[in-house]
C-alpha cells in the first residue's frame, strides 16, 4: 500500500455540496478490482473511479486516460457524473488533453468525448444500447411501484447506455417531486422519472428558473431502493429519448436532487447528430489515500 492522489468531487453544481460527489484516486496503477471496489464501498459514496493510462488501443485512438468506474457492488462500463468527475479531477491535477479543447476518456464502453462549455465540461452521450417504448407489464409495474396510476405515465422508454435505466415521463414537476416509491416492488429495477417544469404540453417551456424538467433516479441499493442525487448516464439516455421523440427542445436544464436537498443542474445541448450533457464541478476534497 502507498498513499496516492485522491480528490473528492462534486459534480452538477457550481457550488460545494449541492451536487453529486464523486471518489477519485488519480493513480489506480497496480490496483486490483477487489481493492477498487473494497474502496469504493468504504467510501459510502455512489460511485468512486480510478484513472490509468490509456491502454495502447485507447491512446492511439486519442484516449487522455482511462477510467474504471465503481459503485457498491459492481464495476460500470459507463456513467456520467464520474465521467464529468474524473476529467475535471484529471484536469485539476494537471492533466494535458492531446487535442486543445477536448478531453478523450477511455472506459467500459469505449471513448467518450468530453469538451469545455463555457466553465462546465459535457460528454458526448454515449449510444444507447437499448432504446424503444418498454413492454407494458414493465409500465404497469412501474406505475404501482412509484405510487401513480398507470395513466400518469405520459410516455416511456428503454434508456439503457450502460446502466440499464427504464425512463417514465409523468404530467409534472409537482408529480415527480411527490413521488414516494415503494422499495418492494421497484427493488430490482434501475428506473428513471422525468416530469416538465414549464407549462405542461408545450415542448421548450421552462419555469422561472429557466428549468424544463425535473428528474428522479431510483435503484437498487445497499438496502432495498437507492436514490441518486444527479445522473449523468439517465439524462443523457433522457434527452436522447425525449430530443428523438420531439418530448423536449434540442436545448434545456434540468433539475435533479430536489428531494435530497441538493440543487444538480444538467445542461443538455443537441448539436448536429451528438448530444452534449453537461454541468459544473466542485474540488472539495484534495489530498491523498492510502491504497
Amino acid at each position: 500500500m502507498h498513499q496516492r492522489p485522491f480528490q473528492q468531487v462534486d459534480v452538477f453544481t457550481a457550488q460545494a455540496y449541492r451536487g453529486n460527489p464523486l471518489a477519485v484516486v488519480l493513480d489506480g496503477t497496480g490496483l486490483s478490482t477487489e481493492t477498487m471496489q473494497e474502496f469504493t464501498h468504504w467510501t459510502n459514496l455512489s460511485e468512486a473511479t480510478f484513472l490509468l493510462p490509456p491502454t495502447s488501443q485507447g491512446h492511439a485512438a486519442g484516449a487522455d486516460y482511462r477510467v474504471r468506474i465503481f459503485c457498491p457492488g459492481r464495476e460500470l462500463p459507463f456513467a456520467g457524473h464520474p465521467t464529468l468527475g474524473s476529467c475535471h479531477a484529471w484536469l485539476q491535477a494537471g492533466g494535458e488533453p492531446q487535442v486543445a479543447g477536448k478531453v478523450v476518456q477511455e472506459c467500459g464502453v469505449g471513448l467518450v468525448t468530453l469538451r469545455r462549455d463555457g466553465d462546465r465540461l459535457a460528454f458526448a452521450a454515449p449510444p444507447l444500447i437499448k432504446s424503444g417504448p418498454l413492454a407494458e407489464d414493465d409500465v404497469a409495474l412501474i406505475a404501482r411501484g412509484l405510487g401513480v396510476a398507470r395513466g400518469d405515465i405520459l410516455h416511456h422508454a428503454w434508456c439503457d447506455n450502460g446502466p440499464n435505466w427504464r425512463g417514465v415521463m409523468l404530467q409534472s414537476a409537482e408529480q415527480v417531486l411527490a413521488l414516494k416509491p415503494d422499495a418492494s416492488i421497484l427493488r430490482q429495477l434501475d428506473v428513471g422519472v422525468v416530469g416538465p417544469r414549464g407549462k405542461v404540453g408545450v415542448i421548450g417551456s421552462t419555469d422561472a428558473e429557466g428549468l424544463a424538467f425535473e428528474v428522479r433516479a431510483f435503484f437498487p441499493g445497499n438496502h432495498g431502493l437507492a436514490e441518486d442525487p444527479v445522473t449523468g448516464s439517465l439524462n443523457a439516455a433522457l434527452a436522447q429519448w425525449l430530443i428523438g421523440a420531439g418530448l423536449a427542445p434540442t436545448q434545456y436544464v434540468a433539475s435533479q436532487g430536489t428531494c435530497l436537498g441538493r440543487a444538480g443542474r444538467v445542461f443538455v445541448e443537441q448539436d448536429g447528430d451528438t448530444i452534449w450533457v453537461g454541468g459544473s464541478s466542485v474540488t472539495c476534497v484534495s489530498g491523498e489515500v492510502l491504497l
